[in-house]
């Protein structure tokens, strides 16, 4: 990773949704899209809506198994492999931006969780590109907002920023049996629709107290980790009251699939 040959990446906030996502077709079109009008990085940094542990904690740097942090699916999806090589360089660079009041832990057996593989395998299904996770502090998005802007300088060094979770995650009120493009309940289009246009408008404060001011906020996400990635990226974006590009939208089995880059 030098500065002087990579290009300047974007940062990503992507749904990735749970492991039959992989299978669906459509999921995997806009996902290949994607890739397509993206700048191929030097490595890849992902903060994932699935590992939350204080201090900021860095990941193998060096191929370990997967995490398959899931239950009760077909046996298909406790098999799937992404051996991507480590990342050491990247983790020092991560541990060198932290300031002296973020204490950094090293946890060299903790792989990709599948809120990093899952997209992963349809964007780089090669696995050649350096890959590190690292954990959210805690779910405060002033904090991880601050986070994101002391990692923004990894994108000119060619480094792809990825937060991974889900716009809407209200699993208790999804209606399985509907299927995977079933009507999406009120309050995941509710949800989906104030933060697209609080994005579109720069209303980051308003983000920020989502909790507060956003409709359906309780039923959208019941627990804020699958939101809060979202924080990361906007921290790492040049100018956090842009409006970014929405690559993919729309809802699975009612949840809103909804995921956009930032300049």
């Amino acid at each position: 990773m030098t500065s002087h040959t990579a290009e300047k990446m974007s940062a990503l906030y992507l749904g990735h949704g749970a492991p039959p996502l992989i299978d669906d077709p459509l999921w995997l079109v806009q996902l290949a899209a994607w890739v397509g009008d993206l700048p191929r990085p030097k490595a890849i940094l992902v903060v994932s809506a699935h590992w939350e542990s204080a201090p900021l904690t860095i990941g193998a740097t060096a191929p370990v198994p997967l995490v398959y942090d899931f239950f009760g699916f077909p046996q298909k999806y406790y098999e799937l492999q992404y051996p991507s090589p480590g990342a050491p360089e990247l983790a020092a660079k991560v541990r060198a931006l932290m300031p002296d009041d973020e204490p950094v832990h090293d946890d060299p057996s903790r792989g990709l969780d599948h809120g990093a593989y899952m997209p992963l395998l349809a964007m780089y299904p090669e696995a050649e590109i350096p890959v590190l996770q690292v954990s959210m502090p805690d779910l405060d998005p002033l904090r991880l907002f601050a986070l994101g802007q002391r990692l923004a300088p990894l994108r000119d060094e060619g480094v792809l920023i990825m937060g991974s979770g889900f716009m809407t995650h209200g699993l208790p009120w999804v209606s399985w049996a509907e299927g995977p493009n079933g009507v999406p309940p009120g309050f995941s289009v509710e949800f989906d629709e104030w933060v697209a246009e609080g994005l579109r408008k720069g209303h980051v404060d308003d983000l920020f107290d989502f909790r507060q001011k956003a409709p359906g906020a309780r039923y959208a996400h019941p627990t804020v980790d699958h939101f809060v990635p979202l924080f990361v990226t906007l921290g790492a974006s040049s100018d956090a009251g842009a409006a970014p590009d929405f690559a993919i939208d729309g809802y699975w089995y009612g949840l809103s699939k909804r995921s956009f880059q930032v300049a």
